[in-house]
């Protein structure tokens, strides 16, 4: 089983190790990406019209910035501890066991494509769906790299691939082996009929909830029928769905 999961706008205020060295992240392959990214990056950082450019509220952006125009100079952490937002904080990665969350999570990001949790890199600004001078979107430029790069080691061996991901960083790869969106549904009776409404902030603490107990179970589904088999039996309400993407395991939460 891999988990894929979305990085977080919310990230830790700032490293303790070395700088950034792109030869050492994984997945290789998407250093020649990565290194237009981020020349592309500090540039925008430096102008008048970055915060803009790079959707930036008022109150995050002069922060923010400064951080994009230091990464290659900035000290790293490992994303394990890196992302700090709503997903992050429900998983608590620092209670599980670090060797099978690292051999099962990996992290897509619009500034680096997808990252092991024991890559070292800096706090960054980026979303995938940005428009960056000269280069375009993060996400048109990540979908075929990101093909090259992942379709074997995440494609390869039957392995079911758990998707936690938002819609942008989603589009930006999806797996060729069998593979299963998790999608979270808030469930309530309207004039007599059953409705199902997304959500969004419980959207992020369901999923962050989901990858936990699936990590602290210790199983390892491989398909998506064993897949529900486990997210029922840990608690959770949750169904299995055909989508014009493939298929989808919609967990319920109650109103």
């Amino acid at each position: 089983m891999f988990i894929l999961l979305p990085p977080s706008e919310k990230k830790a205020a700032g490293g303790d190790g070395p700088p950034l060295d792109l030869a050492a992240l994984a997945f290789p392959g998407l250093t020649p990406v990565r290194k237009r990214l981020l020349t592309a990056l500090r540039r925008v950082s430096a102008r008048p019209s970055g915060a803009d450019v790079l959707g930036l509220p008022a109150g995050q952006a002069a922060d923010a910035l400064a951080r994009n125009r230091a990464l290659a100079d900035a000290p790293t952490l490992p994303v394990a501890r890196l992302y700090t937002g709503v997903l992050y904080d429900h998983l608590a990665l620092d209670t599980l066991d670090p060797v099978r969350a690292a051999e099962r999570i990996v992290v897509f990001s619009g500034l680096w494509g997808a990252l092991r949790l024991t890559d070292r890199v800096p706090p960054y600004r980026l979303s995938m769906n940005v428009t960056l001078p000269r280069l375009g979107r993060p996400a048109t430029l990540w979908r075929p790299a990101l093909a090259r790069a992942l379709d074997g080691p995440l494609g390869a061996g039957g392995r079911l691939v758990v998707d936690l991901r938002s819609g942008p960083y989603a589009a930006a790869w999806r797996a060729p082996g069998p593979a299963v969106a998790v999608r979270v549904f808030r469930e309530r009776v309207v004039d007599g009929a059953v409705r199902r409404t997304v959500v969004s902030h419980m959207a992020k603490a369901t999923r962050g909830l989901i990858a936990r107990d699936l990590l602290a179970s210790g199983t390892d589904p491989r398909t998506p029928d064993e897949l529900l088999k486990i997210v029922t039996g840990l608690g959770h309400t949750a169904e299995l769905t055909g989508t014009p993407q493939g298929t989808a395991l919609d967990v319920v939460l109650p109103d």
